[in-house]
């Protein structure tokens, strides 16, 4: 067995059918549902082989609708559901110098997820981050605010619905960023 392989196959040991894909990238990934975060990052933390317990990295993305790159939901059943939210949150085990990604998407309309602060403290700020720029509400967090923009603002400024232009000038076009 190859390093992926056997990785592949604690992961299948640990977390079973909770594993929707899997991609052995530069960095190993696995695709979850957005309602198994919590539960799949406590198992691969607290697994003695799999052992990711440092949490590297957490971040929001936003899928607009039509987008069918990497990250977008590939289940069949979400065709034509419109835009998405997603999350990717990176794990590291430091005995092994394994790096692990977890990717997730949900409806753009109910963005929440449940807090992994519990699991990980480093994620508090991070999950505060992905709520500020891009809506995403994590339950059960400890201070979940704004962490950079002001308190009154109401839009998510990394979602790609977000003006890029100044809305009272005619002579700007998004389309020049790709919208």
């Amino acid at each position: 067995m190859n390093f992926d392989e056997t990785l592949l196959a604690d992961l299948r040991r640990v977390l079973g059918d909770r594993i929707l894909a899997y991609e052995a990238d530069d960095v190993p990934t696995i695709v979850i549902k957005a309602d198994d975060l919590y539960d799949v990052a406590a198992a691969l933390r607290d697994d003695e082989t799999l052992a990711f317990t440092f949490l590297t990295s957490l971040f929001g993305m936003h899928y607009p609708e039509g987008y069918t790159g990497p990250g977008a939901n590939s289940d069949p059943a979400s065709a034509g559901r419109g835009e998405e939210l997603g999350l990717q949150v990176l794990l590291y085990n430091m005995r092994k110098g394994q790096r692990l990604r977890l990717t997730c998407s949900f409806p753009i309309g109910n963005p929440e997820l449940r807090s992994i602060t519990p699991l990980f403290p480093a994620a508090n700020w991070m999950e505060r981050e992905s709520f500020d720029f891009f809506g995403i509400r994590f339950l059960g967090h400890p201070n979940l605010k704004r962490i950079l923009n002001i308190e009154s603002m109401t839009v998510f400024p990394m979602r790609k619905d977000f003006p890029l232009e100044d809305q009272a000038r005619d002579d700007k076009d998004n389309r020049m960023f790709g919208r």
